[in-house]
């Protein structure tokens, strides 16, 4: 598909890395953002090689950054071919309109990407099942659709036209141009309602088969990507599902039965969520994230080790939000207390303390004070409070069962008999 990266040809590429600096976004935060866009393109198996960012009150309409700083990037591309050591892509932290993209490569004269389809690419890469092919599909063309204009900027460079007589008849070349567009939108919207279709037909099976999954309480696994939520289902089922220190190394929602003190339960892991996540694959993936709204029990995984652990929280809290699962019960699992660092504050520094500053017992008592019962730390990788979060769990899940299935005790007193 045109404007999506290739597996194979994105590993021999280096990628130029560009950001903004706002009134809403301080220069911390901009770096913030550029670290996991350089995650990101990491993922997809590009090597960061330089960034730039800007101080702008907002992004250009025309180019996304100033003039200056579009011919600041195009001399360093330049300087490197000159070099002999070619940039591959320039990619931007923001989403793109087709008029900034066509503006920005028509100025730099390589291959330009924005956040959105950066992360569509690594979709695309990672889906495995038709479900997750096939959403993800549908995001690209969702994507596609409105920057198809600028994919046909190569009937600029056509002379003549049927009635011009070639030269500078620009209705002579409007006219194949925008026919070849119609067809090309008519395909896509096309594509999309068939896929749309397939999702349905999909999202009829799975709910048949959720209905068919007995009397047991679902509970589901959810945070922000690379927080551990796959190892630790691999851990509490025993189970074997796949798991890396990569962004969205999970994107298909996978199930398991879990047992623990003999008291069953469905245990979901769903795909992790990421500041400015596209809203086309939001839209796409909604059938996906069906398990996060029939849960009856919401376990969200933060990785307390990160910096900007807070933020992360408050984005996937916003995505639930959007999703209408605000109000379901969560317990909060602080995950990766085995990487946690912190750095004790100078007493003669009166700044306010960071997050740099504050020990792992002071969070602790700082989140259990406010949470109660309903938070824990723990490290799935070492093993740490394990046992803890199993009877946390235990806890939750029967009290839950004794709620939703009040006529069904007899569940408990089985299995606590054996």
């Amino acid at each position: 598909m045109q404007g999506f990266i290739e597996t194979e040809e994105i590993k021999a590429e280096t990628a130029i890395l560009v950001g903004l600096i706002t009134k809403n976004q301080n220069e911390r935060k901009t770096n913030e953002y550029l670290d996991e866009l350089q995650f990101l393109a990491e993922t997809a198996g590009a090597v960061t090689v330089k960034r730039f960012t800007q101080k702008l009150d907002g992004p250009s309409s025309v180019t996304y950054v100033g003039k200056g700083k579009l011919e600041e990037i195009r001399a360093y591309i330049e300087a490197e071919e000159d070099a002999e050591r070619e940039i591959g892509m320039v990619i931007f932290d923001d989403e793109l309109s087709a008029k900034q993209l066509r503006n920005i490569e028509r100025a730099l004269g390589v291959k330009i990407l924005d956040r959105t389809n950066l992360i569509l690419d690594i979709f695309a890469m990672r889906a495995q099942t038709a479900n997750a092919k096939t959403q993800v599909e549908l995001a690209q063309y969702r994507y596609m659709l409105p920057r198809l204009q600028r994919l046909w900027t190569h009937l600029e460079r056509q002379g003549g036209g049927s009635g011009s007589g070639g030269g500078k008849g620009s209705v002579g070349l409007r006219g194949p141009g925008e026919t070849q567009l119609e067809m090309d939108r008519r395909i896509i919207l096309n594509r999309m309602a068939l896929l749309k279709q397939r999702l349905a037909d999909i999202d009829r099976q799975k709910s048949t088969q959720r209905k068919n999954r007995g009397r047991l309480i679902r509970v589901a696994l959810v945070g922000y990507t690379n927080v551990g939520k796959s190892t630790l289902i691999n851990l509490l089922a025993k189970t074997d599902v796949f798991a890396e220190n990569k962004l969205f190394a999970t994107l298909d929602t996978t199930v398991r039965k879990v047992i623990i003190d003999n008291l069953p339960f469905l245990l979901a892991d769903t795909v992790g969520f990421i500041r400015k996540l596209p809203t086309d694959l939001v839209e796409s993936f909604k059938s996906t994230l069906d398990e996060v709204r029939e849960a009856d029990l919401l376990v969200h995984v933060v990785d307390v080790s990160h910096p900007d652990f807070m933020e992360q929280i408050e984005v996937v809290n916003n995505t639930l939000r959007d999703l209408g699962c605000a109000e379901k019960p969560q317990l909060l699992v602080f995950n990766k207390m085995d990487a946690y660092t912190w750095t004790e504050k100078d007493p003669d520094d009166l700044t306010p303390a960071t997050r740099e500053n504050v020990s792992l017992d002071e969070l602790k008592h700082t989140w259990m004070a406010k949470m109660g019962d309903d938070c824990i730390f723990i490290s799935a990788r070492e093993r740490q409070n394990i046992d803890e979060l199993k009877e946390l769990f235990y806890a939750r899940v029967k009290q839950l069962h004794v709620q939703k299935y009040p006529y069904n005790d007899f569940l408990f007193e089985h299995y606590e008999q054996q």
